[in-house]
């Protein structure tokens, strides 16, 4: 397609659509880990490109953490460029002594995860959790709200919404760290999670989101709605999730169920 007919029809910038094509790249793997991207004058005569014009579309995916390098010296692709999380053993109890499946998950990666606790307090949730929790439009349920971090980076923004019968008087509406996390709790409790039910979206990401999770632009985030229920169909933590779209992707695995 000419550039003319691309400008018409793709109202971004030059260089963004070139960190675009060079993001899609990174992503999907044809650009390595710890590989060097190609020369600024590959880059000038693949796109038809001025030097300028590459070199901001090179900032912006050092601004993304995508890529590192500096001026006069090569950039290469970050190590750890996307992420793939398995969403499923995060809604499974512990054992005694063992880490939440999070934390045990991003270690066999190599990788160091946190957890910082922002906020516990009894809240009126988004219209898609009270919906899924069943509540009334004024409706509270039990908050607790989290800051997820890969080696030191932050990684996803956690709210999680308890029904307050089941939170009262338990951990979940205490302002500290839950051992072994909410599912062996909710175990404890005699609500043992039963089954998961994800609902992903991308969606452009608003102030709160760009700012905890350091958001360099309006790149989509996935969030991901996540309704835990119990024996008797019964839901017991619906959680919102979000992470950054262009640093991770979520992996499900499926198997067929009896004959054909």
């Amino acid at each position: 397609m000419a550039r003319a007919e691309l400008d018409a029809c793709d109202s971004r910038s030059f260089h963004e659509r070139i960190a675009a094509d060079l993001r899609d790249e990174i992503m999907s793997g044809d650009l390595a880990p710890g590989s060097p991207l190609p020369s600024t004058v590959h880059l000038k005569e693949r796109f038809g490109a001025s030097g300028a014009t590459v070199q901001k579309a090179l900032q912006l995916l050092k601004d993304e953490r995508l890529v590192v390098g500096r001026a006069g010296a090569a950039v290469t692709v970050r190590e750890h460029r996307q992420r793939t999380i398995r969403p499923a053993p995060s809604v499974a109890a512990t054992r005694p002594g063992e880490p939440h499946p999070w934390l045990a998950e991003a270690s066999r990666h190599g990788t160091r995860a946190e957890s910082r606790l922002l906020e516990v307090a009894e809240a009126v949730p988004p219209s898609d959790v009270r919906a899924a929790l069943g509540l009334a439009e004024a409706g509270t349920a039990q908050l607790r709200r989290q800051l997820l971090t890969i080696d030191d980076e932050p990684a996803e923004l956690v709210a999680s919404y308890y029904p307050l019968e089941i939170a009262a008087g338990s951990a979940i509406a205490e302002r500290r760290r839950i051992t072994g996390g909410t599912p062996t709790l909710l175990a404890e409790l005699g609500h043992p999670p039963r089954l998961s039910v994800d609902r992903v979206s991308a969606r452009v990401p608003t102030q709160e989101q760009c700012r905890a999770l350091k958001l360099p632009s309006d790149l989509p985030v996935l969030r991901t709605l996540r309704i835990v229920y119990s024996d008797h169909e019964r839901p017991i933590e619906v959680s919102v999730l979000v992470k950054a779209g262009h640093l991770y992707e979520l992996q499900y695995e499926f198997s067929p169920e009896g004959g054909a």
